[in-house]
């Protein structure tokens, strides 16, 4: 023990610690590089004995189907949940510039000529009902021109029964009581059917005839068969259990029979009686007021 602690030699002891230390550290250089050896062999053997060579199974090849020729949906299946613009309602529908609603309906254009001084438009409302975009022009007496639509047109020749006046009721308002100069007075004529079928109803120039005169001596003023340039029939469907609605402008000018002077002039200030009739359907009226500056 003492020769451990005291190297014994002809050298200082300095150097004999130096040689001890020097191989220490090589001995456990050597432990340290058997024991990795020994543990790396190990791990290697072992996954060697769990899976032989050539034993792994090989990637699954993905082959793309071929490429969709026609017109790729990305959107969700299904129709839309929507509500009709103007009103319509039923099992099945239409659009167009009506108000309407029922378990019928369709689409179509049409046109027309008439011969009223104003500006026509038609709406309709029922359990059955379409939706039409249609247009009338014409002139009166020289009075002007006029273009408007009509909701619920139907073409001449359709197989919509004419409408009767025993389940057919009209009535004419004006929307206003009074027009100030520069207004054109509007008047509508309302057929309400109270039948279970739909008909048809002209609302032509020559089988619609509104007249406009002056109260109280009844004196003419404007007519509009006073002088048609083209009186083709203007068919509006009245649907069952439902109304359609005829408006007329006015542009306020006078017209004479036959075309005939005076024509063209501007009707004065003072009290008028508006009045529309239909063959079978007898007149009906309402007054107005043109009021003055």
């Amino acid at each position: 023990m003492g020769s451990l602690r005291n190297p014994v030699g002809p050298l200082p002891s300095s150097i004999y610690w130096r040689r001890r230390v020097v191989v220490f550290a090589l001995v456990a250089l050597i432990a340290v590089l058997v024991a990795w050896a020994v543990t790396s062999g190990g791990g290697g053997s072992g996954k060697g004995s769990s899976a032989p060579s050539g034993s792994r199974s090989p990637a699954a090849t993905i082959t793309a189907g071929p490429a969709p020729s026609g017109t790729h949906i990305s959107g969700r299946p299904g129709g839309r949940d929507t509500a009709p613009a103007d009103g319509g309602a039923g099992s099945s529908g239409g659009t167009g510039g009506g108000s309407d609603a029922g378990s019928d309906a369709g689409a179509g254009d049409g046109t027309s000529a008439g011969t009223s001084a104003g500006t026509t438009t038609g709406t309709s409302t029922g359990s059955s009902a379409g939706a039409t975009d249609g247009t009338s022009a014409g002139t009166s007496g020289g009075a002007g021109a006029g273009t408007g639509s009509g909701g619920d047109q139907v073409p001449v020749g359709s197989t919509l029964p004419n409408c009767a006046p025993g389940t057919v009721t009209l009535s004419l308002t004006s929307a206003q009581n009074a027009y100030a100069p520069g207004e054109n007075p509007v008047f509508q004529l309302h057929a309400a059917n109270s039948g279970s079928v739909t008909c048809k109803l002209d609302f032509g120039p020559r089988s619609a005839v509104f007249t406009v005169t002056k109260t109280p001596d009844d004196s003419h003023v404007w007519a509009t068969d006073d002088c048609p340039g083209n009186a083709s029939p203007y068919l509006l469907q009245v649907p069952a259990h439902g109304t359609t609605t005829y408006t007329l402008r006015w542009n306020g000018r006078t017209s004479s029979p036959h075309c005939a002077a005076p024509k063209g002039a501007q009707a004065a200030p003072g009290n008028y009686l508006a009045q529309a009739q239909l063959p079978g359907f007898g007149a009906k009226s309402v007054p107005f007021v043109l009021t003055q500056d």
